[in-house]
C-alpha cells in the first residue's frame, strides 16, 4: 500500500545571503500548501540576514525563523531544523534557490507514487550572466540521478525524506563542512531504505559565475573529503591518501550544446584547475584540519 505523506517540514539553513534567502522565501511562500511548514535556520549570521527574514515572514503562518550558534556548517543548521520539525516528511532547500509553484506537490506525489523514502529532485543552474565560468558550472551541475544511482544520495538543496528515517539512522554529521549529504544518504542505503528521483519538481539554483566562488566551493569539498575519512574512516579510507579523482558529470541537457575547441580547451583547464583546488582542500584539512564537534545521536529528538 503506497503511503500518504500528511505533512510537510521546509528547512532552509542560511548564513550572510540576506538577498539569496529573499528570493527563496518569496518563491516557496507561493509554492508550499497552507499546512506546510518553513523552518528557516540562520547559522550565525554577522550581516542583516536575520532582520530582512524577519521582514519577510512578518507574521505569516507556519514560517519561523530560528538559530543555531553552538557549531557553525550547514549541516548543524539543518540538524536544528530536523529537531524542530513535526511532520511526516522533511524537504530541504538552500537559502539561494527558488521553486515552481507544484514543487512541493510534485516531489510529495513522486514520493507516494514511487513508494519511497527519501526523494532526489531534479536541479537546475541558472546563470546571471554568462560568463566561461558560469557555462562550465551549468555543464558541471547537479546530475542528481546519477548521484543516486551510483553513490545513493542527493544533494540537501533537493532532497525529501521521512522524518522517521532520521529517528533510526540519525541526523547528519555536522562535523563536515562538505559532503554530509553523500554521508547521510549513503547511510539510508545501507539501511534499506528506498530512494528515488523525480524529474517532476524542479529546484532552480544559481550557478557560480566567477572562477572565486567556484574555487572556494571545490577547497570546501575537497576539506569534507578528507574529514569524511577522518570521522568515517571504514568507509572512506585513511586520511592523507585521497579518493581518486572522478571529477564531475556533465548535465545532459549543457552535454548536447556544441563547443568549440577554445570553449573546450578552456573547461578542460577550469577542469584541473578545480581539481587541483580540491587537493587544496584536502590536504589543507589533513594538515590543519581539528576534530569538530561531536557525532549525532541517533535519535533525531
Amino acid at each position: 500500500m503506497t503511503r500518504r505523506m500528511k505533512s510537510l517540514d521546509i528547512i532552509i539553513p542560511v548564513y550572510n545571503d540576506p538577498e539569496g534567502i529573499k528570493d527563496t522565501i518569496t518563491s516557496i511562500d507561493k509554492a508550499r500548501r497552507d499546512s506546510d511548514n518553513v523552518l528557516i535556520i540562520d547559522n550565525g549570521s554577522t550581516d542583516r540576514t536575520p532582520t530582512v527574514i524577519q521582514n519577510l515572514i512578518g507574521d505569516k503562518d507556519n514560517m519561523e525563523l530560528y538559530f543555531e550558534h553552538d557549531l557553525q556548517g550547514s549541516y548543524a543548521a539543518r540538524n536544528t531544523g530536523i529537531q524542530l520539525a513535526e511532520g511526516d516528511l522533511i524537504a530541504f532547500l538552500d537559502a539561494d534557490e527558488t521553486v515552481e509553484e507544484s514543487y512541493f506537490e510534485s516531489a510529495i506525489g513522486a514520493m507516494e507514487d514511487q513508494n519511497v523514502d527519501y526523494l532526489g529532485c531534479n536541479v537546475e543552474l541558472t546563470l546571471s550572466e554568462r560568463t566561461l565560468v558560469g557555462r562550465y558550472n551549468v555543464r558541471t551541475g547537479f546530475p542528481v540521478e546519477q548521484y543516486l544511482r551510483r553513490e545513493h544520495y542527493a544533494p540537501t538543496c533537493a532532497l525529501f525524506v521521512r522524518r522517521d528515517v532520521f529517528t533510526d539512522v540519525g541526523r547528519f554529521d555536522a562535523r563536515l563542512i562538505s559532503g554530509g549529504d553523500r554521508e547521510f544518504g549513503e547511510r539510508v542505503h545501507n539501511a534499506g531504505y528506498s530512494q528515488g528521483y523525480t524529474e517532476a519538481a524542479t529546484v532552480y539554483h544559481p550557478a557560480r559565475t566567477g572562477v572565486a566562488a567556484l574555487a572556494k566551493k571545490n577547497i570546501r569539498v575537497g576539506r569534507g573529503f578528507c574529514q569524511k575519512q577522518r570521522y568515517h574512516a571504514d568507509r572512506y579510507g585513511t586520511p592523507g591518501i585521497p579518493p581518486r579523482p572522478h571529477g564531475d558529470s556533465s548535465n545532459d541537457d549543457a552535454a548536447e550544446e556544441a563547443l568549440s575547441l577554445v570553449v573546450c580547451a578552456a573547461f578542460i583547464s577550469l577542469s584541473l584547475a578545480m581539481l587541483a583546488c580540491r587537493g587544496i582542500g584536502y590536504y589543507y584539512e589533513f594538515v590543519f584540519g581539528d576534530e569538530r564537534g561531536t557525532p549525532q545521536p541517533t535519535e533525531s529528538s
